[in-house]
């Protein structure tokens, strides 16, 4: 096991007469035993950053080191790294136990250890059984049971996982995020999780780093990126359904929006400034002064989600499943003062 760190870690790709850079000088660490998801969106560089520590891709500028090493210039084979793909990457023609142990022999490891490695990671995937089918006779679960067992099985420095369960359906995804995550418990193993889904993010890793354009936006645990925001952009793109953005001016300390003043002290730093509200936080009170009108009522089963259209725009509450309102009903709409957040309008950085 490792730790994993990035020193102004920059990509390039040529483009034309020059270059288009799609990484930008990213420096963050990632702990000895660490579970780290990366989530952004298709584009933002989570993937090219993953296969730089791979060595899958060249590194155009600044360092990596796994451990205390720096691996700019090694080989992926030199780096004592593992990855599982979204693709599984297993040979067809092979049994589950040759896929296994595919890397193992090629490090020309004797027979007897190859065997207990497999074995052993076998046993804690729960693939015992299994061993000598084809991928053909496996469910796509399974396959990907297999691909990380493969990976365990090497006992490497580093996980790094690329979107692994892209492929899977809705439900299989939920027991295979539980699977990955006795996997990291058992093996203690540092791990690199890059995916585009919030719900992956927030449920396996013990810290999360939020990217877009290249950057990265926020890096911290899950209650810090849910309950602590950085900026605008990771406020909206954690929580589902999306925080409420509302634009503001604070007028002798006090918040007031089109169509009403709401009871909050906004920060006295700056005049203009962004009010979030996760739709949790958002209530229904009768005798509130800001007011709206139900557009849609959407029931999930155990919660209610309502929008409302008010002057200040349209904003969504989650409520609970008793919640009795209909299209078209008039409303009163609060926020408690604890669950505000505050940004700059101009920046849309968090204010303190």
């Amino acid at each position: 096991m490792a730790s994993l760190s990035f020193h102004g870690v920059i990509k390039r790709y040529p483009q034309g007469k020059g270059t288009l850079q799609v990484v930008h000088g990213i420096d963050a660490g990632i702990r000895d035993g660490e579970f780290v998801a990366i989530v952004g969106p298709s584009g933002c560089g989570k993937s090219t950053l993953l296969r730089m520590v791979a060595g899958l891709e060249d590194i155009s500028d600044g360092e990596i080191r796994i451990g205390e090493r720096v691996v700019n210039a090694l080989e992926p084979a030199e780096r004592d790294i593992a990855m599982v793909f979204q693709n599984y990457a297993l040979y067809p023609h092979m049994s589950v136990f040759d896929n296994m142990a595919y890397g193992l022999k090629l490090r020309k490891m004797p027979r007897p250890e190859i065997q207990a490695r497999v074995g052993k990671a076998a046993s804690i995937l729960e693939l015992s059984a299994l061993l000598d089918r084809k991928p053909g006779q496996l469910s796509g679960g399974q396959r990907q049971r297999v691909a990380m067992g493969r990976a365990l099985a090497r006992q490497p420095q580093l996980f790094l996982f690329d979107e692994p369960l892209s492929n899977l359906d809705a439900k299989l995804r939920v027991e295979m995020r539980a699977e990955i995550k006795r996997l990291h418990l058992a093996s203690g193993i540092t791990s690199v999780y890059v995916t585009h889904d919030q719900v992956e993010a927030m449920t396996l890793g013990s810290r999360i780093a939020v990217m877009k354009g290249g950057v990265v936006q926020q890096l911290g645990t899950p209650d810090d990126i849910y309950n602590r925001p950085a900026n605008t952009y990771v406020a909206t793109f954690i929580g589902s359904p999306t925080m409420n953005l509302l634009r503001g001016a604070a007028t002798g300390g006090q918040f007031g929006i089109q169509g009403a003043a709401l009871n909050l002290a906004a920060p006295a730093s700056v005049n203009e400034v962004l009010l979030g509200v996760r739709p949790e936080h958002l209530v229904m009170q009768d005798r509130a002064p800001w007011r709206g009108r139900v557009s849609v009522v959407e029931p999930t089963g155990p919660d209610t989600y309502v929008m409302v259209d008010t002057a200040a725009g349209s904003v969504t509450l989650r409520t609970d499943a008793q919640t009795r309102v209909q299209p078209g009903d008039a409303v009163g709409l609060a926020v408690e003062p604890a669950n505000a957040h505050w940004f700059d309008a101009s920046s849309e950085n968090r204010l303190a």
